[in-house]
């Protein structure tokens, strides 16, 4: 086995980011935010961030992931982990690409894929949505919008042997980063053992 790709399903405000940089020093791992792949694009148009992007803006940023994973494959030593985080949705196409884009780069470098469910009640994801810092990021502060998706679509589940579901609600980030931290080194202990 060749390090770790964690993977940090959920939705917006589901608090990928910050529990990626408080598992970062843990598990010695880069992280690859979303949003620095998704931002070179979007981060070129006028948006308002609360109404729908065209579709084919995220056939741009598949491209942009896609470079990234081809150059952790070739380029990135075999032991570095990594930290990915994902906005996936359950019968979204597109989500199911990105989560095979990120397996499929985890297969070709023989690295530990852990998928990681980030799941949060739906008035908590409101509150986190509307807070001004997202915005600065380019990240969705829309509180009803944020409502609407909870009720009506699920995080991607992905069918895998090491997938962890969490519920962050009245975690802390540290409490959350702790959780999957134990998963892992668990994961990591049926396969030494």
């Amino acid at each position: 086995m060749n390090g770790i790709f964690l993977l940090l399903i959920g939705f917006p405000g589901s608090g990928k980011l910050t529990i990626a940089k408080q598992l970062s020093p843990l598990l010695s791992a880069k992280i690859i935010d979303n949003h620095w792949v998704n931002n070179p694009v979007l981060g070129v148009l006028d948006h308002d961030l609360t109404t729908p992007l065209p579709k084919e803006i995220w056939e741009q940023t598949g491209r942009v992931r896609q470079a990234v994973l081809d150059t952790i494959v070739a380029f990135s030593t075999p032991s570095v982990n990594f930290i990915f985080t994902h906005a996936g949705i359950q019968d979204d196409e597109r989500s199911h690409r990105t989560f095979h884009q990120i397996a499929d780069a985890a297969e070709q470098r023989r690295s530990l894929l852990v998928p990681v469910r980030l799941l949060c009640e739906v008035e908590e994801l409101a509150r986190r949505v509307a807070i001004a810092e997202r915005r600065k990021r380019l990240k969705s502060v829309d509180a009803e919008a944020s409502r609407e998706r909870s009720r009506t679509l699920q995080v991607l589940n992905p069918e895998h042997v090491n997938k962890l579901n969490l519920n962050v609600t009245s975690l802390s980030a540290e409490e959350s980063a702790d959780a999957v931290h134990r998963h892992v080194q668990h994961l990591l202990s049926l396969l030494s053992g």
